[in-house]
């Protein structure tokens, strides 16, 4: 790998190490707050928002600056998200802003891979960076957890800064205050990226005619053979995966009577099996096989709803490392030959806006979902059940979907296959 991935990677790890303790913080002040339980649900669709709303967007600025300049301008984004939920805004609304510089960060993330690297290494590069981020979720969440328990945070509360009063006055706004020194080291880390090369693709005079153009290049990776079936498979996934943070944190509560301390580590026994997952796809499997971890979704679907018959902490761990095993060897194959094609069609940052803005709309849909069933009393286990039923399902349409493909499309789908073998060929 070239010596600036590695600093991509250090720059992904400490941003989304930030990310996902903030998202235990936010759970932990609602909490404290006694907000009603939709309000706590509702945290993951609205980091989703500005995704799905600046979709058209992201992906063009992400072309126009070099791509550390935009993670750079993003990680600001966040930190001011945070300074807004230290400082009183309603944390709904200040972890949407942290959501609009994550929905910049993100194309810019993805995007530098393919200017940096070779289709070869693709699967490799994702497996790495996925694996980090996934590491970086398990440490995330732990940190979090650790940051609202009752020792960390009475030792952050008991800081007196001569000559500074701030308003810091409880668990979740110390671990706030935290965090906003660990986007300030991922900022760092941004303004280390080097410059790829690549020429950039300035943005139009009329911001508008993004929009038109952000759907024409919708529908060409949707009309794309292996595009279509990579970005359904990928959408899926990250739409229950990002609502299955969640959904844990409650099902610990309602199944083993944890707090969001202790609930905290059981998301990061997922996150440590989809890290596995994510390096062994990433040694085992080369670009043009993407297509055939299909049933790993399957498979994950029906896991889900056994979920609800575990009530033993000692069983509940190895099997959510199991879970996430499967998610972690599904989805970076994918992530790399929807990169692949993307690029190929309409270039890198334009490609994974229109993939973020399908994953996040997934993610929204569901969360909102899940948001007005919590209102309306459905339980934990309910939500698990659905969610299983969802993936399980989808995912054989989806297989189904391909299959069709393979036999009507053979001759388009065995040259597409053949420029994911080739690093030189692009079409």
């Amino acid at each position: 790998m070239k010596r600036g991935f590695y600093t991509i990677m250090s720059a992904q790890f400490f941003s989304s190490l930030a990310d996902n303790a903030l998202f235990v913080g936010a759970v932990q002040l609602l909490r404290s707050s006694a907000a009603p339980e939709w309000q706590q649900a509702a945290l993951v669709p609205m980091f989703a928002l500005f995704y799905v709303v600046l979709a058209p967007f992201v992906g063009a600025f992400a072309d126009a600056l070099p791509k550390g300049k935009v993670m750079l301008i993003s990680n600001t984004i966040k930190i001011v998200g945070c300074l807004m939920m230290l400082f009183g805004t309603h944390p709904l609304m200040a972890y949407a802003i942290v959501g609009l510089g994550a929905a910049a960060y993100s194309p810019a993330k993805y995007g530098i891979l393919t200017e940096l690297l070779p289709a070869s290494q693709l699967v490799k590069a994702n497996g790495w960076i996925e694996g980090l981020t996934i590491a970086s979720i398990i440490l995330g969440v732990l940190l979090g957890g650790q940051l609202v328990g009752h020792s960390v945070s009475a030792a952050l509360l008991s800081i007196d800064l001569p000559f500074v009063t701030t308003s810091i006055d409880t668990a979740p706004e110390a671990a706030i205050a935290v965090l906003i020194v660990v986007y300030l080291l991922a900022a760092w880390f941004n303004t280390r990226i080097p410059h790829t090369g690549v020429e950039m693709r300035p943005m139009p005079s009329n911001p508008i005619s993004l929009i038109p153009d952000f759907w024409t290049c919708n529908a060409r990776l949707w009309r794309d053979k292996l595009g279509q079936i990579s970005l359904a498979t990928t959408t899926l996934f990250w739409g229950v995966s990002g609502n299955l943070r969640y959904i844990v944190l409650a099902w610990a509560a309602a199944a083993l009577g944890y707090s969001v301390t202790q609930a905290s580590s059981l998301v990061g026994v997922v996150a440590i099996g989809t890290a596995v997952g994510a390096v062994v796809a990433s040694m085992r499997m080369k670009l043009e096989h993407a297509t055939r971890v299909m049933p790993l979704g399957i498979a994950m679907g029906l896991l889900v709803i056994l979920l609800n018959f575990i009530n033993n902490v000692w069983l509940a761990a190895p099997f959510l490392v199991l879970l996430g095993g499967l998610g972690g060897f599904l989805v970076v194959p994918m992530n790399a030959l929807l990169q692949h094609r993307g690029h190929n069609l309409m270039g890198a940052g334009r490609s994974i806006a229109v993939q973020n803005f399908n994953e996040q709309a997934c993610i929204l849909g569901l969360g909102a979902f899940y948001s007005l069933s919590t209102g309306m009393g459905l339980s934990a286990f309910g939500a698990i059940t659905a969610f299983g039923i969802v993936v399980a399902g989808f995912m054989w349409l989806i297989k189904r979907w391909h299959a069709r493909n393979c036999r009507e499309h053979a001759e388009e789908l065995e040259h597409l296959i053949a420029i994911a073998r080739n690093d030189h060929l692009h079409g």
